[in-house]
Formats: C-alpha cells, structure tokens, sequence
C-alpha cells in the first residue's frame, strides 16, 4: 500500500511503527459553530481512510481533537453571553450530530484542549527547559531559530517568511517568525494558572500535547486541510521534536479544499453551506460519492448538479441491492456463477495506490453494471452468487466507503430470513419434483408456528399469523 508523504512529496510503501497497530491523528473542528460541508469533505475522506486500513486488518487507533479554547470560541461566547464551556459543549454535541448523519465512524479519543492544561504546560516547561522557548513577561515563545528543521513539511525558509512577513510588529519576539506557546492572560477572558502567570495556550501547542498524550511521542499518520501545513503543522513538528527528541509523524496527509465558484469555501469569506443544511437536501450516502469521486488531495467544486449525479449513481446501486434481495435463489449447484475477485482486485489495487477512491466507485459502478447484465442473462442462480454479491458491496461500498444499501438487520434477524428461505428454496425443489406430500408438510410445520407462506407469480414470500 502506497501513501503520498507531504514530508517527503513522494508516495511511500505503508510501514506502520508498530504492526499491526496504526495511530493516527486528524486535526478536528474548532466547536464555536456548525462545521462547513469543506470541513465535512476532510472528515469524510479521513473516515474513508481509516476503514481502509481498517478493511486491510489494521488496528487503528484514531484520534481527534476538538478546540475549545481559542480567539473565535471567546468571540462567541461574548456574543451569546454564554460561558466557553456552554459555547463547547452546544456545538461539540452539533458536531456529534452531524459526523453520525454523514456516516462517520467515531474516533476512539476526542480530547479538548481545556482538559489537557497540565500536559500542555509540561511540555512548553521542557521547551523551556530546552532553550527552545522564551518567556516575556508571561507570554511564552517558540524560538524557530532553534530549531534547525523548521520549513521541512511546508518547504517554506526562515529567511524569505522574515522578508515577506505583514502582520504586526510584536517586540516582544526575538524573530517575527517566532510562534506562541501561551498568551498572557487578558481581561474578561478565561485563562490557567501556569509557572508564567495566568493565561492559555497557543493553538499550535495542544495539538502536539494531546497527540503525544494518546498516541505517543512518534504517531503514524498526521492529517488535515492542505491550509494546515503552514504554520500550524509545521509548528507542530518544531515544538513536538524539540520537546521530544524523536521524529513526530511517520506519514503526513492532507485534504484539498472543497471551493465554491473556484474559490475556497471558508466561513471568513462567508461563502459555504453547513453540513446539517446539505444533509437537508442530499443523502449522505450521495455526498459521499460525491467526495468519493474526486480524490482526497485533489480540490473539488461544490456542486448541485454534481451531488444530483451522485443521487442518480446511488439510485442505481440501490436498486442493485433491492433486486439482489428480491430474487429467490435456486437450491441447485453447478450453474452459472458471476466472478466477483476481478472486481474486488481493481478496488484495492486502486485504494492501495494513494487512496484513490475515484478509481474505487467507478469499480463499484462497473460491477454493478456487468452484474445487472448477468441477471438478466440468467436464470435459477445459486445462493452463493447473491451473497458474493452482498459481500461484495457491503465489504467496499458500505465497509470502506462508508456508503449503506442494504438495509441493516438484528444478526438474528438476518439468521432467520436465510433459514427461511432455506425452507422456501426446500418446498419450491419439493413441488418440481412433484413431491406435494413434502411440500405440503413444510407449509402446515409454519403455519403451526405462526409463519404463513404465500405463492405468486413472483415467487413465495412468507408473514406472521396475527
């Protein structure tokens, strides 16, 4: 299996640190509002690849964090008169919401910032300790000179960010490049006792505090929107190797941007749509296609006339699924069979090549097509082609994919409709063998239990006696 590595711009072969368990880490919304359906492209693709490790046998422990102490977060809880933990807490639970409408698996931590103060503090305390950090009159900085690294993920030079840098002049800095560990506490705003005085941590610092917390000082696989390489990944490489001494990320991911009109869907620009009113108007079954479609790394155009597509390519395997659960199957053996490894084989030879997953429903697509035909070219087919069929679809299009057409049922539920048309399949071989005595029996030992058949054109289909 192949991963493209923002740190080296190349694909590498998947070696995890320690198989076969992965960890891996997505940098996750700041909770002070809804998140945008671009912040729900990342979160889909980075569920998408979690399955597939997942899928090859995998043990994956993911991580995600959620900010919850930061400018935008006070901003709104100024605004609603609301304390910053309520502000959190409302839009933490709207985030829950929406992952489990867009079928996303939950990760395995999702830590917040305020409840990691103490690990925040010891690990800008070693930084310190290391002279990679500075304290002026209680606000605490990374001194990027230091660090001999700096600019390898984002290929960016200390000297050109110097030359090129317009934000304002802050003296306190020894470089202007220099980045925050923790702020001076200001009035009316919340704040942490800490060895520097009252105040709160940078953005960058706690991504790197709780990753190492949950996953260890060296994690697998780092994520996020290609806009978090620089500065907030790249200073999260410089404070977490600084502090630790070790390599921080093994293999770096990021997500293109999901733009409106070309341009970068964000809420500072105020052009983007949230994920809850999408999902008023498109399945998430649909929307993901729809992000399936294009490639993780790639950017992508938001679309109505796109996700109108994806509901129509959905339609199709859909009513794939729904035929597959219809047919009755025939109880002989030897007759005609559908190969279903070739298709499986293109699947994951495309998910093992980068992830692509363009690649991977258009496989789905494919098979779904070429056995539509084979249905209708055949006739009395065994049971094991409907359930290589199942199994096919269920194992790339709802495992991986995370994209559900079948109806899910209780396992006893599921263990009872196959005896049942076990029987079904029994009393149908019985009649053509013109053996009505057996037939007969098998219908009257149902009825006896409550379960009535009923003969038509279309086969037998049984209900429940009232």
């Amino acid at each position: 299996m192949l991963i493209y590595n923002t740190l080296t711009k190349k694909k590498e072969e998947f070696k995890p640190i320690n198989p076969p368990y992965v960890t891996m880490y997505m940098c996750g919304p700041t909770i002070y509002d809804f998140f945008h359906i671009g912040n729900g492209r990342t979160f889909v693709m980075a569920d998408i690849i979690r399955r597939y490790l997942e899928y090859k046998n995998y043990d994956v422990k993911y991580v995600m964090n959620l900010t919850d102490v930061d400018d935008k977060l006070i901003t709104k809880a100024n605004e609603e008169n609301l304390s910053l933990e309520k502000v959190g807490e409302k839009f933490a639970g709207a985030f829950f919401e929406d992952i489990k409408k867009l079928g996303i698996k939950k990760a395995n931590v999702y830590p917040k910032a305020t409840e990691h103060m103490t690990d925040i503090i010891d690990m800008i305390k070693t930084l310190e300790e290391k002279e990679y950090a500075y304290n002026v009159d209680g606000n605490v900085f990374f001194d990027v000179n230091k660090f001999d690294g700096y600019g390898k993920l984002s290929g960016k030079i200390i000297e050109d960010l110097v030359v090129g840098d317009r934000t304002v002049v802050n003296d306190q800095k020894r470089n202007p490049v220099d980045f925050t560990l923790w702020k001076k506490a200001k009035p009316e705003e919340p704040s942490w006792e800490s060895p520097w005085g009252n105040g709160r941590p940078g953005w960058h610092i706690e991504c790197s505090a709780m990753s190492s917390k949950h996953l260890g000082e060296t994690i697998d696989i780092h994520g996020g929107g290609t806009d978090l390489i620089f500065p907030h990944h790249e200073n999260e490489i410089a404070q977490s190797e600084a502090s630790h001494g070790s390599d921080f990320v093994k293999y770096w991911i990021h997500f293109g941007f999901l733009n409106i009109d070309e341009t970068k869907m964000s809420k500072s620009l105020g052009n983007f749509f949230t994920a809850r009113d999408v999902l008023k108007k498109y399945s998430a079954n649909a929307i993901r296609i729809f992000f399936s479609q294009t490639h993780y790394a790639g950017q992508l155009n938001f679309s109505s006339d796109l996700l109108d597509a994806a509901e129509k390519g959905l339609e199709k395997i859909t009513n794939l699924a729904q035929r597959i659960n219809s047919i009755t199957p025939s109880i002989e053996k030897g007759l005609n069979t559908f190969e279903y490894e070739r298709y499986l084989f293109a699947f994951e030879s495309a998910m093992d090549d980068n992830f692509n997953t363009p690649q991977a429903i258009a496989t789905i697509f494919d098979y779904t097509r070429d056995f539509n035909k084979f249905l209708s070219k055949n006739e009395k087919l065994p049971l094991e082609v409907f359930e290589n069929a199942r199994e096919f679809l269920t194992s790339t299009l709802t495992n991986v994919l995370g994209i559900e057409v079948f109806k899910k049922e209780k396992s006893e539920d599921s263990k009872e409709s196959f005896l049942m048309q076990v029987l079904i399949n029994l009393r149908d071989e019985a009649k053509k063998n013109k053996n009505y005595e057996l037939a007969d029996d098998i219908r009257n030992k149902l009825k006896d239990v409550g379960v009535l058949l009923e003969d038509s054109k279309d086969g037998t289909t049984y209900k429940y006696s009232k």
